[in-house]
């Protein structure tokens, strides 16, 4: 019988879950042992989950849970260096030249434990399975507009912090006026530049912004094989970023471009791997947060950068269930983890910790 225990997340402003109360009855149903830590934070309350049948723990208690549970968490672990025994299933951010990459494999395998990295889910047709995509997109597109907002009210560096909402509609209506206010003051209006505007992330930018009445030029795989930089971007008042950092992605926006002439004032780096090798936006080199939004990397002319690695968190609600109505299928098949999608998950896992055993 397998064992899911659903950790308590322990990263600020993370009030996300990967399963919801009825996916947990479905996983019950279906001869599945699960346990819930109890959260501070969770959007979704732990009432739901005791009533769907699972067994409650306390948070972040899953260091001492059974070692045939299998962890299963969303965000990064803390950053205390002790062995990992578990098999663990999470968004881990280890494979593509990240900073904290090889600290966290070498965890693994002092501990002899597995990383089912959730990024790392595919079907048959090389897609992944469950993603936060849209909602990643559709708040990235929310605080790049904030951004350019808090431009027109001065030399201010804004916004200040950002927060979760209840829902959707909660944000939308704040932007919109906070929009109409900062467009009757505005020299221009702002435009924006998508890239990956066909996929799930490029989705939800694009709706955002389309609610908000921008005008938008739609970028894709076509638009983008000739190889960048593109000059195009400096081009537009704003850049939505929503396309995964990997080998294949030319460079978008080269540091130069700072000094180059430009319209481009405000780019929101929803894909936010400023660590990786294959950044293409190589003018940060971390991310910003709920806390501390934007960076200002030029000031004549200006241009801020947002690029926060939790984007989805603003929607927390509606991005947890939209997430674990696309990974319920996967999860139930978690009686055969070494099959289906978590046998390719674990093979990319093995590959990269032989790889850094090698080194």
């Amino acid at each position: 019988m397998p064992h899911l225990w659903v950790r308590a997340e322990q990263r600020d402003n993370e009030q996300r879950v990967g399963v919801t109360p009825d996916g947990v009855a479905a996983l019950i149903a279906n001869g599945f042992k699960v346990t819930v830590e109890n959260s501070p934070c969770r959007a979704i309350g732990i009432d739901g989950y005791r009533d769907a049948g699972a067994q409650i723990a306390p948070a972040f208690t899953w260091i001492d849970a059974p070692k045939d549970a299998i962890i299963f968490g969303l965000k990064e672990l803390p950053d205390d260096g002790t062995p990992l025994p578990h098999k663990h299933i999470m968004f881990g951010h280890a494979y593509k030249g990240q900073d904290d990459g090889p600290v966290l494999l070498r965890r693994f395998m002092r501990g002899g434990g597995t990383l089912y990295d959730l990024e790392y889910l595919l079907d048959v047709n090389g897609r992944r399975v469950a993603a936060f995509g849209y909602w990643a997109g559709f708040a990235g597109a929310a605080v790049g507009i904030q951004t350019w907002i808090a431009q027109q009210a001065g030399d201010r560096i804004g916004p200040q912090s950002v927060e979760s909402y209840p829902g959707k509609n909660a944000l939308t209506k704040e932007l919109r006026a906070d929009l109409e206010i900062a467009l009757n003051s505005a020299l221009d209006v702002p435009d924006v530049i998508l890239i990956g505007a066909s996929g799930r992330v490029g989705s939800g930018a694009g709706d955002l912004c389309d609610e908000m009445g921008l005008k938008i030029t739609r970028w894709d795989t076509a638009e983008t094989a000739s190889g960048g930089p593109f000059p195009e971007i400096l081009d537009h008042a704003i850049f939505i970023n929503c396309v995964l950092a990997g080998p294949s992605i030319p460079m978008f926006v080269p540091k130069t471009a700072v000094d180059e002439p430009r319209r481009l004032c405000v780019i929101s780096d929803v894909s936010c791997d400023p660590s990786s090798d294959y950044n293409p936006i190589p003018l940060y080199t971390k991310p910003t947060s709920f806390a501390a939004p934007v960076v200002r990397v030029a000031r004549d002319p200006v241009l801020d950068i947002t690029a926060i690695d939790n984007l989805p968190s603003m929607l927390p609600v509606e991005s947890s269930q939209d997430f674990a109505a696309q990974l319920l299928p996967s999860l139930l098949a978690l009686g055969d983890i070494d099959q289906g999608v978590w046998g390719g998950a674990k093979a990319v896992f093995q590959a990269h910790a032989t790889q850094k055993q090698g080194q």
